[in-house]
Parts: C-alpha cells; structure tokens; sequence
C-alpha cells in the first residue's frame, strides 16, 4: 500500500497530523531549493527523534576513496559524495527552561506543514503541550531567495496560550557536519574559522581533498508582536560553530519572533579570501530589501517561472498536484543559470547516487528545460558535456580505446567516472548514446545549427570513435557483435549484444558521418579547425559507416519483435501480473543472482530505443514490442513509467497511459517505491512533463515543424501546457472535442494536429 498522508491541492503539498515514523519522508517531500543551495524541510529547532539532516550546495562534493576487494584496471578512483552542508537554519529554543523538542512535547495537535509551491515558500504551524503544561503556539515560514540565490530567509513565530514565557532563541551556523551515508562517521569538511560581527556570525570550512571553501552565515533579530527588539545578544563561537543567545519575556497571547538571514558563499563564485566580505554584502543587500521585500520578490520570481513551465490540468486534483510538484523540483533544483551545473538525481533532497550528472540529464531533462526555459540554458546543458570532453576521452583511455575515443562517465562531478558498481561503470555504456541523441534533440527542437560546428561535432566524434572500437567482427554471424554490456535494465547484466546499446551505437555513427559532410559543406573554416584538432579522415568515416551499416540486432523471427538481447527467450517468460503481491518490489525480496536470471525488466530498455528513435519504426511494430515487454516491466526504476506512459498515449490506450501518469507523477508523492525519506526521483520529475507534452499532448518535431497528436484521459476535462519553440512561446489547450493554441509573438506559426496543418495567429 502507497503512503496516502499527501493531501490533494492543486499548489501546495500539506501534511497534517504529526507523526514521528513519517518524518523522514516528508523532509524529502518538503524540501526546498532555488538552483544554487537547498535543504530537506528538517525543523529549526532541536528534534531528538529520527531525522534525515541534509543542507546542499550546487556542486561542493567529495571524491570518497572507493574500496574494493581486488583493484580492476579502469576502475574508479573515487566515488563522488554529495556533502551535506553547514547547518544554517539553525534555532534552538528554550521556553521557562525547558529546551523545546517536538519528540518530548506531551501534545502535538493542529500540526500542519504546507510548501506553497506557487510561491516558492515552505510554511509549518501547530500548537504543542511542553511536558512543564505550557501550551504554545508556533508559526515557522522559510524560503530560499529565487532571486538572490545566496540567501535564505526564516520567521519563527511562539505564542504561550496559558501562561508567561521566557524564551530563549538561540540562532546558529555550525559547519561541524557529517553525511547520513558517511562510512565511518567521517567527517568531510575542516575548519577555517569564525568571526562574530555585531548579530552576523560567519564559519568558514573548507572540504577536504577538493577543497572548496564555504562561508555560512546568519544575521538575526528580534520582535515582540511584530515591534523590533533592541536586544544585544551573548555570543560564543568555537572553531567550527557561531552561536546568539536572544532572551525575552512574554504574556500569553504574545508572539515572540526571530527573523534569521542566513546561507552560503562558496569560493566557486568569490575569490577565497574575500568570502566573508561576500557574505556581508548579501547580508547588506537583505537589510536593505527587509524581509518583507525579499517575501514579496520570492513571489514574484515563482509567478514568473510558473508563467512559462506551468500545466494545468482540469477535474484531476491529485494528477494536478503530481506536475506541480515534479515542475516545482525541477527549478529548484537547476536554473540553467550555470554551466558548471547539471541536474543531479536528489537534487537537494538527499545523498543517494552521489555524483551530479548521470545520463538521465540528457535523455529525460533537457527536453523539459529547453521548451520551458529557453535555448540558452538547454545549450549549457550540452556545453556542460563539452567541457568535459577531455575527461571523457581520458576514461575510455584508461579502458584501453585510444585514437580520441571518448567515453563519457556514468556518473560524475567534473567529467571524471566515479560511479563504483563494475556492471555499471564498465557496461552501461548507452550513457554515450543518450548524450549524442540530446545534440540531435536539442538541434531538431531549437533549430540551432550553430552548436555542432562550434562543439557538438568534436563531442559527436568522439562518442562514434567509442562505438567503433567497442563491438568486433563475429566469424560466426558475419556481423558486428557488442559483448559484456548492461542495457538500461538493469536487472540484467553482463550480456552480449542489447538492442538498445547496439541500435543507438549503429545511430550514432551514421549520425556522425551525416553531421560532418554537413559541417564540410556549410561550416569550412569549423571543420577544418575540428579535423587539424582531431585527425579526422575519409577512411575513418568510410569504416563507420561499414561497422554500422552491419552491426547484429538478436531477432525473434516467430515473435517478429528485436530481443533484448542474446538469450533473453531462454528465461522464463511469467508476466509481472501473475507475480505475487508479497513478492514485489522484487529488488527488495529477491536475491540478485534471482533477478539477473529472471525475465523481469527495471525500466524501458528495448522499448528505450523505440522511444528515441520513433520515427525508424512503425506504430505496429511499436505496439508489437510494446505487448512483448511492457508486461516483463516491474517498473522499478524511477525513469521507467513515463516512457511506457508516452508510448501508451501513442497506442491510444489511454488507461494505461494515465496509470503510468500517475505513477510517474506522484511517484515520491505516493513512494510508490518505499524509499521516499532517502530523497527525491529529481531527474525522473523531468519524465513526467514529457508524458503530458509527448504523451497526452502528442508533441513532436518533424521537418522544423511542431506536430501534434493530443489525447485526453477520461479522467480529465482538458489540460493545457506552454512551449518555447525557436522563441515563440506556444499555449496549448486541449479539451473534449477541441484542441486551441495560443501564441504570444508577432509571426504566425504552423502546426500540424494529426497532420493537419493549422496556421496559428498571434494573441494581440
């Protein structure tokens, strides 16, 4: 059974009732971010219950040593964690000199939290019995400032309802931290030091081994129904921690208030010994915004992001809930103001899959922020990976490819692999492909044809020279062969010859060559550079196009549908539906050796390949593949429902299209796979908007041209979504009967709805 705590509303997630076994899980849900930090939605004050603790900073990570029984050449140095960051949220409280702590209160009632998503603000109230009698009543507002990415802001409100209260607020930063997924209780960062200055405290520490230094801080005042105090706080600070002791004294029915500044300066974005002097400048820009300002802006920064990325959807609360939340992650989670960045797979929610980028960046993400954002922030995304070419040709290097092969890794921080399972790191090498198929989908989408002279094409060829030199000549089968791979499902290992590698290896050489007699002929002066760069020649790309035009595809011809891979007939072909309850989420009941010998598939793998490249195959023959796989498919991959969503929508059958909608939208929602409280599925939110867009909205280019296919669920009135294509913005409403567009521009635009051209008129 799924949680179900969630209550259903169209722009907030609200939790009511306090419960101390879904803690965890709803610091996940609640947690906040604005693309350069973020946090779990844990408690101000101190909380001796069960508690995830993760504060994050865009890009600070550590290369942990990986430990291995036997050392594997090629094998990853590290593995890449992501820190948790100094503390600045918090604010211990003592009231009549009790400390407060929710888990010792002997009453908790009217508990409620709720993250406006529209505004981009996380709000928490209740009323709590202390175990000396005294009831109070607690108001906590938080946001991280969209606009001033630096900065966070916080307001706490107490008011005793039967009886005085001397409070006393104690607001610090402390960098002495530790990792949930920490080994040995380690400690990744080391102290640099602390300053008080007046009410702002400052601790600076810096990581070990990558040594980024981050400067926390906090600036912090006093109110009593809502009058600003003239207190002077004690302070005390350590080497790793600077902490404010405010004391006041109140009625009943009086609010007492701290309102705190706070956040991080990272030495990525100021030079080292100016971080301090960083931090006071946000400060000073916060003070002279107040509070106020600063709330006012965060609404307005919010309201213009959802002016673009928001879809509505109508008579479905709770599948309208589940794209709000998935939308809403995704921009907290990266702004695309930053090339340096990417979209990790927590986000800020957690420190699962450690590294920032994996292949889910290119094959699901980009697609979300280039039509919801703008070209701009979708071709940093690409010049993210073109930075980190050298790095990529460096690690097939070391597995033994040369000649410029690039490899690019599962998982990385800056373009080195630090992914540490061998089945992954050495097999799962479709990750090329995806990024190879983004620059294709980036250019079809945005018609930019500027980014392959100028970096696509290097990147291009060096993930062809990779596929190249990956499969070899079989005597047997006259054909190419691709051995000892892991395909997308990764439920099977080891195996030789997966659809999907092999199919997208043979796209990806034919797309090189077809790329570079494009830039020869329209590029001259870029591909002359490229070729002096990389030693391209005729004959390289004549044995390309030989490789691929005779790489081996295992093919059932009884079946007439591709095999996943060599053998996949071989295993027992039982369907998931004929699984037993109890044993399912089967990654969690089974054994791996279990798995690997079943037919039971994690995600799309074969049915992946159909996804990317639709317009190779018929719908016929989608749907045959469609009824072979989907019923092996336990879906136990976050990045799975929605791709069987959009190719269900395409078949038309629009039940199963909304279960998997569902599914994939409301998947942390619901924690459909019981681990919400380690964080949330960031990357696979991205996922979800493609299911609405492609899926029930049918959207597609062809020939420079937008097309549609739009279908509704039975269970919605209609839905509607915005697009940014090659700069016109694009609405479109679908409901029973009808779909209508809207078009913000001067220029007419021509779609096609189920082939049928319609010319579409700027709104005036």
């Amino acid at each position: 059974m799924n949680q179900d705590y969630i209550i259903p509303n169209a722009w907030s997630i609200i939790e009511e009732g306090f419960e101390i076994d879904r803690v965890k899980s709803s610091e996940s849900l609640l947690s906040i971010g604005n693309g350069a930090m973020g946090q779990r939605a844990n408690f101000e004050e101190f909380y001796s219950g069960d508690t995830f603790q993760g504060s994050y900073i865009a890009g600070v990570y550590y290369p942990d040593k990986t430990k291995v029984g036997w050392w594997k050449n090629g094998y990853p140095e590290y593995f890449a964690k992501v820190l948790n960051a100094p503390v600045w949220i918090g604010i211990n409280i003592e009231i009549n000199g009790e400390q407060f702590d929710l888990n010792t209160c002997k009453e908790v009632k009217n508990f409620r939290r709720e993250l406006n998503m529209k505004e981009g603000i996380l709000d928490r109230s209740f009323v709590a019995t202390l175990p000396s009698g005294l009831e109070i009543e607690v108001f906590v507002r938080r946001f991280l400032a969209a606009d001033l990415d630096e900065l966070g802001a916080i307001k706490y409100d107490i008011k005793p309802l039967n009886g005085k209260a001397n409070i006393v607020f104690k607001p610090y930063v402390d960098a002495h931290v530790k990792n949930e997924d920490a080994n040995w209780e380690e400690i990744f960062w080391e102290s640099i030091g602390s300053e008080i200055k007046g009410e702002q405290g400052f601790v600076q520490a810096r990581t070990f081994k990558t040594h980024y230094n981050v400067v926390t801080y906090m600036e912090n005042a006093i109110f009593i129904n809502s009058e600003k105090q003239a207190i002077t706080p004690t302070a005390k600070k350590t080497e790793w921690k600077v902490e404010f002791t405010y004391e006041v004294n109140v009625k009943a029915n009086e609010t007492a208030t701290i309102q705190k500044f706070g956040g991080y300066v990272v030495s990525t974005n100021h030079k080292e010994d100016e971080l301090v002097a960083a931090a006071k400048n946000v400060l000073a820009q916060a003070n002279a915004l107040g509070y106020e300002q600063l709330l006012t802006n965060q609404k307005e920064a919010w309201a213009k992001t959802w002016e673009m990325a928001d879809i509505t959807i109508d008579g479905d609360v709770k599948a309208q809930q589940g794209i709000r939340f998935n939308i809403f992650q995704l921009n907290q989670t990266y702004s695309g103001k930053d090339a340096r960045l990417n979209i990790g797979p927590k986000g800020f929610t957690g420190e699962k899959y450690g590294g920032s980028t994996y292949w889910d960046t290119e094959a699901y993400c980009l697609p979300f922020y280039m039509a919801t954002k703008n070209q701009e922030v979708a071709r940093n995304l690409l010049t993210y990976r073109y930075n980190q070419l050298d790095k990529a040709i460096e690690n097939a290097e070391k597995l033994g490819f040369n000649k410029g092969a690039a490899l690019y890794p599962m998982v990385t921080m800056n373009g080195e692999e630090c992914h540490n399972e061998w089945e992954i790191t050495f097999e799962e090498i479709h990750r090329n492909a995806a990024i190879a198929f983004a620059i294709f989908n980036y250019t079809r989408f945005t018609g930019d044809e500027s980014y392959i002279p100028e970096a696509g094409l290097e990147v291009l060829l060096g993930i062809a020279r990779f596929w190249k030199q990956r499969v070899n000549w079989s005597a047997d089968k006259k054909q190419y062969v691709m051995l000892g791979v892991t395909g997308p499902n990764e439920y099977e290992n080891n195996v030789n010859n997966n659809f999907h590698t092999s199919y997208c290896a043979q796209w990806c050489m034919n797309y090189l060559v077809e790329q570079v007699e494009n830039v020869k002929a329209n590029y001259p002066e870029d591909f002359s550079r490229i070729a002096a760069k990389t030693n391209i020649t005729d004959v390289e790309l004549a044995e390309m196009k030989e490789v691929a035009a005779n790489i081996y595809f295992p093919y059932s011809e009884e079946l007439g549908i591709y095999l996943q891979q060599d053998g996949f007939l071989d295993k027992d072909l039982t369907p998931v539906s004929e699984l037993a309850k109890e044993e399912r989420p089967i990654n969690q009941k089974w054994s791996w050796d279990r798995i690997l010998r079943s037919a039971y598939i994690k995600q799309a793998d074969t049915l992946q390949a159909f996804y990317y490249f639709e317009d190779q195959f018929s719908k016929d023959r989608l749907e045959k593949h469609f009824d072979f796989y989907e019923p092996l498919t336990v879906h136990e991959s976050s990045l799975s429902p929605c791709v069987h969503s959009i190719q269900a929508a395409t078949l038309g059958r629009m039940e199963q299209a909304y279960t998997f909608y569902l599914r994939t939208s409301r998947l942390d929602l619901d924690d459909y796979n019981k681990e919400v409280h380690e964080g949330l599925h960031i990357t696979s939110m991205a996922g979800t908007w493609m299911s609405i867009v492609e899926g029930f909205g049918g959207m597609r280019v062809k020939n420079d041209t937008l097309y549609f296919e739009p279908r509704l669920p039975e269970q919605w009135e209609g839905f509607s979504f915005k697009i940014n294509f090659r700069n016109q913005i694009l609405k479109v409403n679908v409901n029973k009967g009808e779909t209508t567009f809207e078009l913000e521009g001067t220029e007419p635009l021509e779609v096609y709805v189920f082939d049928q051209k319609v010319v579409v008129q700027p709104s005036i």
